[in-house]
């Protein structure tokens, strides 16, 4: 892997302009991600993909995008079909366990489907937080289940589906986001859950998926770990939670660097983020003035950091060979079946 700069970048528009491809050529990004701002026809879509890779010389650049079905799709329809939320794939748990877990399985396996049409190869799902009577919504129909276990049990069948289509799966918000009474995107949450309880039902679905290539942080405060800071910026709790209880070795990338919750410039925010012990720094908006501040502080991707990426970057490129149509039906009959 030639050298990249550790941080994962959004670009303003459908085709890049002529600053942009001048500074992620200059910079080299190690990857990048794509918002519905960025999605036209399939062709638009599949010429800006290529462009963003040419601008870094990289062909297994990954290219990331949040789709999970349900509000938080970026491609739809007709370029994808409307695929249900995760709390829709938990419901059927609920009535069918052995459903669900296909179900699961299944729409991931269609999301990597649809995504690798356009080289798109890295996912932002599944979503493991495990959201508790009363949070914000920001996370709400996109859990599966409030209860740990089945959580887990349908994160892993996602993250399977993934990677059975040759794309990356990034499990979202560890240590765990289902209790911010907050949208991390305006404000900073702060959870003060004790100890034994975040470790009983926050924890249990990252320990349990914690071989995965990637996880993204979660910009919430644990009052129990670290008061002053949110797990993104928090060097306690990435090295002894995150790392250690949960026992993730992956590739650690923050969440977006843009939103409300962090404090500081962008300069600050990502000092904080690499310094912390997170591997790579994204940012999202696209905002050209942001991105120079975050690539100015943003340190090349060596050591730990460099192995994790070359570690989830020779996952991709599988293909279990499924054929498309007929997991399509099976997967409409699933819920055909319980309707």
């Amino acid at each position: 892997m030639s050298e990249s700069k550790a941080i994962i970048l959004g670009c303003a528009g459908k085709r890049l302009t002529d600053e942009e491809r001048g500074f992620f050529r200059g910079e080299k990004p190690w990857g990048f991600i794509l918002f519905a701002r960025n999605i036209g026809e399939a062709g638009e879509i599949r010429d800006l993909v290529v462009e963003l890779r040419a601008t870094v010389g990289r062909d297994d650049a990954p290219v990331f995008i949040d789709q999970e079905g349900g509000r938080v799709q970026r491609i739809r329809a007709p370029l994808a079909p409307a695929y249900p939320t995760a709390a829709a794939l938990g419901n059927l748990h609920r009535r069918d366990a052995k459903a669900g877990v296909r179900a699961a399985w299944l729409m991931s396996r269609l999301h990597a489907f649809d995504l690798m049409r356009f080289g798109i190869n890295a996912d932002c799902l599944p979503v493991l937080d495990v959201p508790v009577e009363g949070a914000h919504d920001v996370i709400g129909d996109r859990a599966y289940s409030s209860d740990p276990a089945v959580v887990a049990r349908m994160g892993r069948a996602a993250a399977d589906g993934l990677m059975a289509g040759g794309v990356l799966p990034v499990m979202k918000h560890i240590p765990g986001h289902g209790r911010a009474f907050s949208d991390s995107h305006l404000a900073l949450p702060v959870v003060d859950a004790g100890l034994e309880e975040l470790r009983a039902r926050d924890f249990a679905p990252f320990q349990a998926l914690s071989d995965l290539p990637m996880a993204m942080t979660a910009h919430v405060v644990y009052t129990a770990l670290d008061p002053d800071n949110p797990a993104t910026t928090s060097p306690k709790v990435i090295s002894e939670i995150i790392r250690g209880e949960i026992g993730f070795d992956g590739l650690l990338m923050s969440d977006d660097v843009s939103m409300k919750a962090l404090s500081g410039d962008f300069r600050q925010k990502t000092r904080a983020i690499l310094a912390a012990g997170c591997d790579v720094v994204l940012h999202c908006n696209g905002a050209m003035d942001e991105m120079r501040a975050v690539a100015g502080e943003a340190t090349v991707l060596a050591g730990a950091a460099l192995e994790r990426a070359g570690r989830a970057l020779s996952l991709l490129g599988r293909d279990d060979g499924a054929e498309e149509q007929a997991l399509r039906e099976e997967f409409a009959a699933l819920f055909e079946a319980v309707a």
